[in-house]
């Protein structure tokens, strides 16, 4: 199996390192400081599990490496319009895309069946630029429950948790899913096969909607936003009608809002990756987070009323942090 990793950051790195391990021909695609780092010794992950580091190929560019079986994207969602000369090289007719990321995928409705099949969202794929680069059918989905950070180049802490659910747009059990669940298994992960990823997509983002604005917006941790009543309250409401837009969409997250806040309050200190990008002067990854989710309720007729002033305020934090 022939594995590239476009966007090797800290979730990248630890998957491919991961991979190397189980025999797998993995090549990362990364640059920098950290790219020069891997190159001359490897990839080390520091994990409550038990370090261990990885010398997978790694280059910054991607005819190096030619035509693979999967591409694993750890690029940020907004970057998947612009990665064409990036992946271009690295597919052929069957190549598989498995993109690692937060919030609503471009390929959401493809093979969706229903009403609502094959119907573009325009906030994560506008004027179909992300699915002209990653056509929707090399997707696999792809939920990241791990948490892992960049201690410094070439260096990954893995935190906690190790699973990568998977699926298919069309909810089958396919052969190349399965295929890389099992390489993924070998490397010392987690990687269901889930028969309707879109339920997981629902539950990571019943989170990731709420505390990664209202963190930007406070400048907040996870366990400050919980325990501040005035947040806690607009998170609750923001968490209602996502799991509205999700249930008029025919999906269930199987988790109350109290146990998600429950499980966030453990968590701690922990500054989520929307407030992170601020503070590091990042684009905001608003869109699939936010924008997406208040394009679906439109089409689906569901009031998100908090959803979209929270969007409006955010949002304009992004365009002032851009200026």
């Amino acid at each position: 199996m022939k594995v590239a990793v476009l966007g090797a950051g800290a979730i990248g790195a630890y998957v491919g390192a991961a991979l190397h391990r189980a025999g797998a021909d993995v090549h990362l695609i990364a640059r920098g400081p950290h790219l020069t780092a891997m190159r001359h010794h490897g990839v080390q992950v520091l994990s409550p599990r038990g370090d261990f580091t990885a010398h997978a190929h790694a280059t910054d560019d991607p005819t190096d490496i030619g035509p693979v079986d999967y591409v694993f994207l750890g690029l940020k969602a907004n970057s998947y319009a612009a990665c064409g000369p990036l992946i271009e090289p690295l597919l052929h007719d069957t190549t598989a895309v498995i993109a690692a990321q937060n919030g609503i995928p471009w390929w959401y409705f493809h093979r969706h069946g229903g009403p609502h099949d094959g119907h573009p969202i325009e906030s994560v794929d506008p004027a179909g630029a992300v699915s002209a680069v990653l056509a929707p059918q090399r997707a696999i989905g792809c939920v990241v429950y791990a948490a892992t950070e960049l201690e410094g180049p070439g260096v990954v802490r893995h935190l906690e948790g190790t699973r990568f659910s998977i699926g298919e747009p069309d909810r089958s059990i396919s052969a190349r899913c399965l295929a890389f669940s099992e390489a993924m298994q070998a490397g010392g992960l987690k990687c269901p096969v889930e028969p309707d990823l879109r339920n997981d997509i629902w539950l990571k983002l019943l989170g990731n909607i709420s505390f990664n604005p209202i963190s930007a917006l406070a400048r907040a941790t996870m366990r400050q936003m919980c325990l501040h009543g005035g947040t806690r309250k607009v998170i609750e409401t923001m968490m209602t009608e996502t799991l509205a837009v999700a249930e008029a969409l025919g999906c269930q997250v199987g988790v109350s809002i109290e146990r998600r806040l429950a499980g966030a309050e453990r968590v701690g200190d922990h500054r989520t990756s929307t407030l992170q990008d601020l503070e590091r002067g990042k684009p905001l990854e608003l869109d699939v987070l936010l924008a997406a989710v208040i394009e679906l309720a439109e089409i689906t007729g569901v009031q998100v009323p908090t959803l979209r002033t929270v969007h409006a305020l955010s949002d304009l934090l992004a365009h002032q942090a851009a200026a």
